[in-house]
């Protein structure tokens, strides 16, 4: 019996993406978007907005995601650009690519929050929470969030004392005293308040 309550899709007839992204408020690491086209029977007792799931569950869906999805693409925009156009531009860039390398195009796009730029001729919807409500934005929400943790522990490897095996660049306690111990990495974001003495940033 399935008992999750998400919804399977806005339009039962045309073809729907849906799209997050990760690591929208972090101190250090690329921004990562996600796009998702799931089969319009696709159900799911577990899948959800990506922060309701432990890292298990998540690795475990990243899998099932990637095999069941009609298509799927994720990614990156990195610190640099995120400099140079703002996080929000570069979140939004970051889905525009995401669907750039879907191998199904979609004819509308379920977008998660409530800020996006048209992508061509595409029409589409912000959602805010979307994630929480439809699946193919909690499968999205999902795939971006596993492959950017995973992306940032393998910088970790070269920049282990920032801790980001552990905090994936977000602004903790360590990060920010790292930060004032070692000083910057050119995976941090210089448009964000890295010295600040608050411990977590607007996202």
């Amino acid at each position: 019996m399935i008992y999750n309550m998400l919804k399977p899709f806005l339009y039962k007839n045309i073809v729907e993406a849906g799209c997050d992204e990760a690591g929208r408020g972090c101190l250090a690491g690329p921004v990562t978007a996600a796009a998702v086209i799931l089969p319009k029977n696709f159900r799911h007792e577990v899948l959800n907005d990506s922060k309701q799931l432990t890292a298990k569950q998540r690795d475990i869906l990243k899998n099932e995601i990637i095999e069941t999805a009609l298509a799927w693409n994720v990614a990156f925009v990195g610190s640099e650009e995120i400099d140079r156009m703002n996080i929000l531009r570069a979140s939004i860039r970051a889905m525009h690519l995401a669907l750039d390398g879907l191998s199904v195009k979609p004819a509308f796009l379920l977008i998660d929050g409530n800020k996006f730029f048209p992508y061509g001729n595409t029409g589409y919807k912000t959602i805010v929470r979307g994630d929480s409500l439809y699946f193919s934005i909690a499968a999205a929400s999902v795939l971006a969030k596993t492959f950017r943790d995973e992306y940032m522990i393998s910088i970790h490897e070269e920049f282990p004392q920032y801790g980001w095996d552990k905090n994936k660049g977000y602004a903790t306690s360590f990060h920010r005293e790292a930060i004032r111990q070692h000083g910057i990495t050119p995976f941090h974001r210089k448009s964000f308040l890295l010295y600040e003495t608050q411990l977590s940033i607007d996202f």
